[in-house]
This record gives structure tokens, sequence and C-alpha cells, in this order.
């Protein structure tokens, strides 16, 4: 015998729950509209307060657009499938802030379009991963992985670093990027052209380019000065990931009541 007959039988308030759920369950149409209206007032509670605020992003102070070979390193790394064997979202748990570095921020990615989260680490997440190794590294991790991660199962890359850059329009591609909110001025996108080079180059003077992009890598990436080549660009797209924000200083914003 079903135990919980006898109580709901003893039980009016019970009963009577009972009673109106069952003729909820029964009636398709009532079920239908009340599913409807549950959705709504879930919807508006979660979109309304989206109209009154004018950034739903917290502020970090260093945050930037990416500098004109930045962005096309990054177009490689997109074009190439990184992203799927390679995240860039580091949790707020204690394993991975201790293996990767500070947990990611929502404003880290603000001018990425589309993000690079991901949720598959086939290969360690990147997300931090500026700064941490050397330009020869990443030649020869990139050309020969296993030269320098025995375990590593990445393809190689090698080809990279014998095709020229070729960057076709890339005040246009700023111009693109400022159209869905990325905060290129003009000046960059006046300048996108020479900063793509210079930043590329070890001679050259980069004294625009920083102060444009502060906190850019600059320098012969590839270790090949007579060209610019898509391992340039790909380098100096890893070499700035997670470098930005001075995370020594960094304090989560608040809110009082």
């Amino acid at each position: 015998m079903d135990g919980a007959r006898p109580i709901v039988k003893k039980d009016p308030v019970a009963r009577s729950i009972l009673t109106r759920h069952d003729r909820i369950e029964k009636n398709v149409t009532l079920l239908l509209v009340l599913s409807l209206v549950t959705v709504t007032i879930g919807g508006l509670v979660e979109i309304a307060p989206l109209f009154y605020l004018d950034n739903t992003i917290e502020k970090v102070e260093g945050m930037r657009p990416y500098s004109p070979l930045e962005l096309a390193g990054r177009n490689i790394y997109v074009r190439e499938g990184c992203y799927v064997c390679h995240s860039q979202m580091i949790r707020p748990f204690r394993d991975e802030v201790e293996r990767y570095g500070h947990y990611s921020l929502a404003a880290e990615s603000m001018y990425d379009h589309s993000f690079q989260w991901g949720s598959k680490r086939t290969g360690p997440d990147l997300a931090r991963v500026g700064g941490r190794y050397s330009n020869e590294w990443h030649v020869q991790h990139l050309a020969e992985p296993r030269s320098v991660v025995p375990e590593s199962i990445m393809p190689g890359y090698g080809f990279l670093g014998t095709t020229p850059l070729v960057v076709e329009d890339p005040e246009g591609h700023l111009k693109a990027n400022r159209a869905v909110g990325v905060p290129y001025s003009d000046a960059m996108i006046g300048a996108a052209q020479a900063d793509l080079l210079t930043q590329a180059s070890a001679t050259a003077d980069n004294t625009g380019l920083l102060e444009r992009y502060p906190k850019a890598v600059t320098g012969d990436f590839d270790g090949n000065a007579d060209a610019v080549t898509e391992m340039d660009a790909l380098i100096a797209y890893l070499q700035m990931l997670g470098t930005l924000v001075d995370f020594s200083t960094f304090e989560p914003e608040t809110t009082g009541r």
C-alpha cells in the first residue's frame, strides 16, 4: 500500500493542492498558459534590470583593444582551430588558479568577437600564457611540439613560419570591430598598417605603437627579420594573453546597500 495516500486523505490542505495540481496536468490548455506566464515572469525578472545598466561588465584598469598584429594573430588562432583544444577561461577554483593564475574576468574578453572561453582542454588553458615562455620557445613549440613537450599530441604548425602575413585591409578590419563596440580611435585606424609592421620589428621606433597599445610586446617574434609571417602574428597574440591586467593591485568591485 502506498504510504503517502493515508497522509493525503487526512490532510485537507495536501488533498486540495493535489487536486489543483492534478487539474492543471490534465488540462493541456491551462498547463500551456500557466507555463507561458511563468516563463514570461522569469524572463522579465532577468531582462528588465539590463535596461537600467550602462554596462554589465565590470570595468578593469589596463584593458585595451588588440593591436593590428595581435588581431591578425587571433584570426590565425581561430582559423587553425586552436580553440578546439585550448580554452581561455580560468574558473575560480583553487586547482585552476594555482595552475594557471588568477581566474578570468569578463572584462578580459570584452573585445573578443567571438570569445575564446571554451570548455575542452586537450591542451592547457591559455588565458595567462603571455610572457610565460620566450618567443624562441613558442617558435619551437609551434614547429615541433614534442621537441619541448614530449607528451604533446598537438600537430605541428611550422608552415606558419614560412607563410607571409597577409592582412589585406587592416584599417577596414579595425573599423569593422569599432562598429560592434571595440573602441578603436581614428588614430589607431589611421596607423593600423604601420603599427602592424612596427610591432613585428626589432629595430623600428615603437613609441607611437606603445602609446596606442600599452604593454604591447614588440620584436622579431619568429626570428626571421626579412619577413613578417603568420608565426609573428600568432606569437604576438599569445604573448599578450593575460598580461594587460595588473592582478597585484586588482580588487574586485563590491556593491553595498
